[in-house]
């Protein structure tokens, strides 16, 4: 696997070759997307949302493994005012930016980072909800036989990076603690779902993977010298966002504020009946041990819905002020990103405990 180039030219291309053929096809190089999207005019979203959805409206929705329709069924939340016309089973970033690219998803949960890479790209869309995540939803897993034990022992080594998912920004986000430069380590750009491949055969040293991956990663490996590396470094997003296309039409964004609520509930109810979901999601669905899906449950977030964005834009401008220091994007105000006609919705409809 190639690793990330020293300059910040290189390290372009380098963002250029993890965009994917579809990208490439659109023309997306890393040069252009910058180019794109300081020359495209943003969207007219000032009008107000409705205040009721109109008769017939449809959205299509991601939902990674099912788990929206999961926490909605169990929760016995109310019937959504609008169609679903399509559940899309997708999570990573890049693959959510292509899907709004072919029109074919219109809403999408993710973290912070990929709202970064689709403006970097010239793609206009916006961030509709968030959630605050306090603890690390990531470990740093190693190779089988592997002698890192910190974070600090990553220098010269090679680490899987996924410049569009919030794995990339949590090890970024570590190496800045840990003291070292892009430079001192070698990035091997893969996307997240080939990082256990790649460890498994020792194409890379460590990568981020999430606390639901770790407890399967370590069962298999652990006994060949596999082993984590915590850390407090956190991906603090979790983020509803839409295409601003779509948020231009009055009655699919009220469609979206009907929605949000409901996303909202159902983690709520996620975090407030664990055994059930244990049961429901990580053993029926996930193939997992019940004790595997609670040592999961037991590092998972309280979910937190803020009533102001204020802290969310601070880090979300951190997170690409990071990023355009390593030369992987265009420094930009991530105010833009925001569509704050939606700020206070997830916070309204969940009690006061989840509103931090």
């Amino acid at each position: 696997m190639p690793s990330a180039p020293a300059s910040g030219v290189d390290r372009r291309l380098f963002l250029s070759s993890l965009l994917g053929a579809a990208a490439a096809a659109a023309g997306l190089s890393g040069c252009a997307g910058s180019s794109a999207a300081a020359s495209k005019s943003p969207a007219d979203l000032s009008a107000p949302l409705a205040d009721k959805v109109p008769a017939g409206t449809s959205l299509k929705i991601a939902s990674y493994q099912d788990v929206q329709q999961l926490q909605f069924r169990l929760a016995g939340l109310p019937e959504l005012p609008f169609t679903v016309s399509s559940w899309l089973n997708i999570g990573a970033g890049p693959d959510v930016i292509n899907a709004f690219r072919a029109k074919s998803l219109d809403v999408s949960t993710n973290a912070g980072i990929p709202p970064i890479q689709a403006h970097y790209q010239g793609f206009d869309a916006r961030i509709v909800a968030i959630g605050l995540t306090r603890k690390p939803n990531y470990l740093f897993a190693t190779k089988p036989g592997s002698d890192i034990r910190t974070t600090e022992d990553f220098k010269g080594r090679k680490l899987a990076f996924s410049q569009g998912q919030a794995q990339g920004v949590v090890l970024l986000r570590a190496l800045k603690e840990a003291g070292l430069a892009y430079d001192d380590v070698r990035l091997v750009p893969l996307t997240s779902n080939q990082f256990l491949t790649a460890l498994q055969s020792g194409q890379v040293d460590v990568a981020p993977l999430g606390n639901s991956q770790a407890p399967a990663y370590l069962k298999q490996y652990g006994s060949k010298g596999a082993h984590t590396i915590p850390t407090d470094v956190v991906d603090l997003l979790n983020l509803l966002w839409a295409p601003a296309s779509v948020l231009a039409d009055r009655a699919k964004a009220a469609a979206i504020a009907a929605y949000i609520p409901q996303w909202a509930k159902g983690q709520v109810w996620q975090w407030e009946h664990p055994d059930v979901w244990n049961r429901e999601f990580y053993v029926k669905t996930q193939n997992l041990t019940l004790a595997q899906a609670e040592s999961i449950t037991e590092l998972a977030n309280k979910p937190l819905f803020p009533p102001s964005w204020d802290e969310a834009i601070r880090w979300e401008q951190e997170t690409a002020d990071l990023l355009a220091e390593g030369g992987f994007v265009k420094k930009f105000d991530v105010r833009s990103l925001f569509d704050r006609r939606f700020e206070s919705i997830a916070a309204k409809s969940v009690p006061a405990q989840y509103r931090r």
